[in-house]
């Protein structure tokens, strides 16, 4: 499954609007990440075609079961990798930030050790 780190955004986004909000709008994605609104239009026609969601006649976004596992894998990714840069002292906003740049390019063998050490962390 090829998607690109920007689809990737977009969909861990819509993710956290709907967790937030209960619904997913593109105003809410676009303020979100900082973009504009013909940048969200652009990108919401993109995974309409790829099958990653679905838009209702009042332009409410639906992430596809597809769309759900990207956005979930991504948002997981990035809670525990910047979880873990602030356990190691780097502040709050810098983690997040970092995170986010981590998440896309990190192997899942990577995560996944970085996910188990994490877990033993948390357990002790």
């Amino acid at each position: 499954m090829q998607i690109h780190k920007s689809a990737e955004d977009y969909l861990e986004a819509m993710l956290i609007m709907r967790e937030k909000h209960g619904y997913i709008r593109s105003l809410d994605v676009a303020e979100y990440l900082g973009v504009t609104k013909p940048s969200v239009s652009y990108a919401t026609k993109r995974l309409r075609e790829g099958g990653y969601i679905t838009m209702d006649e009042e332009s409410l976004i639906t992430l596809t079961e597809l769309g759900l596992e990207i956005a979930s894998r991504m948002y997981t990714r990035h809670k525990v990798l910047t979880r873990l840069l602030i356990n190691l002292g780097v502040d709050e906003a810098t983690a997040r930030e970092d995170a986010c740049k981590i998440e896309h390019d990190l192997s899942e063998a990577s995560f996944n050790a970085i996910l188990r050490h994490a877990e033993r962390y948390d357990h002790d």
